[in-house]
């Protein structure tokens, strides 16, 4: 029975670590932005990837 408390004090000092350090700040403003510049770089690579495809199909094609 007291291995719950165990966990909430475990809790407890991880969560003083955390702020004495800093790492457990979350990054809410720029988070979307991050992602979104992410997804919008993968899609020029596949665009890429898609055109020179597209290039090497159409030279066998021949």
């Amino acid at each position: 029975m007291t291995r719950g408390n165990q966990r909430e004090e475990a809790r407890k000092r991880n969560m003083k670590k955390g702020e004495k350090t800093g790492s457990n700040k979350k990054v809410e403003g720029n988070a979307g932005v991050q992602l979104k510049n992410k997804m919008e770089g993968d899609a020029d690579i596949m665009r890429q990837k898609q055109a020179k495809a597209s290039l090497k199909a159409a030279e066998n094609a021949k």
